[in-house]
């Protein structure tokens, strides 16, 4: 994985020490299935079950570039699966920030939060969730990150951000624009958009109460 990081510096996708501190420190193969783990280094999504995938390290990568985390934010990772993301973020925000995933399939929630344990966080709750409808219970937001792709930006998401907070959210079908959206007043945003991504869709599940 060092070499894999080392790759993704050298290529300009991993910029920010923080965010290449945490790569070095929170191992991709503690968030893979078994049969999975030796291929932690190939920069791929990798199967972990249910249809779903731990995302391309270089895309992680881009995307927590884009969402600029910070030490204390407070942050919602939608779509949260094996758990590696929202570790990455955890390591990131530190003890003063935290982050809450969630996750619509309910033996990933549990899978991920086995994964996490293995760093001993404090700052990190998962839960099983329609992630189209964001964390209302948490929220407001500083920042948000989604990892699968809409049709269309969610407004509960956008409800759920702070003034002066940020959504990073893959859009479209086949191929993907990863979005980001800056929330500059209650109503009012901006965004801007990078193309060329892939991602599995982001589902709504209305027995998901």
């Amino acid at each position: 994985m060092e070499n894999l990081v080392k790759d993704l510096i050298g290529q300009g996708y991993l910029r920010n020490p923080e965010i290449i501190n945490a790569f070095y420190r929170i191992k991709r193969s503690d968030f893979l299935p078994e049969k999975m783990k030796e291929k932690d280094t190939i920069n791929a999504p990798l199967h972990i079950g249910y249809g779903q995938t731990n995302s391309q390290p270089l895309t992680v990568a881009f995307m927590l570039e884009v969402l600029e985390p910070q030490e204390g934010d407070r942050i919602l990772d939608v779509g949260s699966g094996s758990g590696w993301q929202t570790a990455l973020l955890a390591d990131i925000v530190g003890d003063q920030g935290h982050v809450y995933g969630i996750e619509r399939i309910a033996e990933l929630k549990d899978f991920g939060e086995k994964n996490a344990r293995k760093y001993n966080f404090v700052n990190i709750t998962v839960t099983h969730g329609d992630g189209t409808k964001g964390l209302r219970a948490y929220a407001p937001y500083d920042k948000i990150v989604v990892a699968a792709a809409a049709q269309e930006i969610p407004q509960k998401l956008i409800d759920q951000l702070k003034v002066g907070g940020r959504l990073v959210i893959p859009v479209g079908d086949t191929i993907q624009d990863i979005v980001v959206v800056e929330k500059l007043a209650e109503d009012k945003i901006k965004t801007k958009s990078y193309p060329g991504f892939q991602f599995v869709p982001l589902i709504s599940d209305n027995n998901i109460k």
